[in-house]
């Protein structure tokens, strides 16, 4: 009882820690203070200073060169990671299976500093003029080791026979990837999608190394310069809510998707 109880504390502890910041700037978002913590009274202009136009040229690009790259990243980390998490399903169990799993599990683990170091030495040794492109191909690259291991425990679940029975009846390895396989695997790429998408959107220092000195701002990029000012933006309070909001709602739904296909399948 005592085990349980302390348990449930220890939980309850983590998750008011993890989400009270939130709630704070979503509270204050219904304020007009510029300063955060400084409650002058219910007011929605925030958000209404958010989609009519409110917002300084600067952070409306901000904003959209954030959106823009994390779709074009998830979009591309999806489908790499999911190539290389069917390649590396189909390899025989061995010591190359294991090093192949360990290489993708590195860049998880590796801290994001040091990343984003290293993508910077790595375009200025080539010569690439770093900008959007530049930022764009680092978001891939640590996004795509996420949708392997989002993919995979799906493909371990799978019947293998269902592939060769595809085989067997005359379709061709393409034909039986993309009719059998990947309708599998369907829930476990959308999540790997929005896992993407969200790492992208979060993402700072990989960013900061990444985007050369041509004014490129993304979201965290811009709330960096925007804080070091001595203050942030009054608006970011309701765009942040409403993104965390959004984000909720879309793990939601693939969670309600993945529940009700599991129960379709017993």
């Amino acid at each position: 009882m005592i085990k349980k109880l302390i348990a449930r504390g220890y939980l309850v502890v983590l998750l008011v820690i993890l989400y009270a910041p939130i709630l704070i700037i979503a509270v204050f978002s219904f304020t007009e203070a510029k300063v955060l913590g400084n409650w002058t009274g219910f007011s929605t202009k925030l958000y209404e200073s958010l989609f009519t136009g409110g917002l300084g040229n600067s952070m409306v690009r901000a904003i959209e060169n954030t959106v823009s790259i994390g779709l074009l990243s998830a979009a591309c980390s999806t489908v790499l990671g999911t190539v290389a998490a069917v390649g590396i399903h189909n390899m025989r169990r061995g010591k190359g299976r294991r090093a192949i799993t360990f290489l993708n599990d590195i860049p998880m683990l590796n801290p994001d500093i040091i990343t984003g170091i290293s993508l910077f030495i790595l375009f200025v040794a080539v010569g690439v003029t770093q900008g959007y492109a530049t930022v764009l191909l680092a978001h891939i690259s640590f996004c795509t080791p996420y949708v392997v291991l989002t993919v995979m425990p799906r493909l371990r679940s799978m019947n293998p026979n269902i592939y060769e029975a595809a085989l067997d009846l005359g379709a061709t390895p393409s034909q039986a990837l993309w009719k059998v396989i990947i309708p599998q695997i369907r829930s476990s790429m959308l999540s790997g999608f929005i896992l993407a998408f969200t790492l992208s959107i979060d993402d700072f220092a990989v960013t900061l190394f990444t985007k050369g000195n041509g004014g490129l701002e993304t979201l965290s990029t811009y709330i960096y310069a925007d804080a070091r000012k001595g203050g942030l933006t009054p608006e970011l309070r309701p765009l942040m809510t409403l993104i965390f909001l959004a984000v909720l709602a879309l793990l939601t739904i693939i969670n309600i998707r993945s529940a009700r296909s599991k129960n379709n399948n017993r």
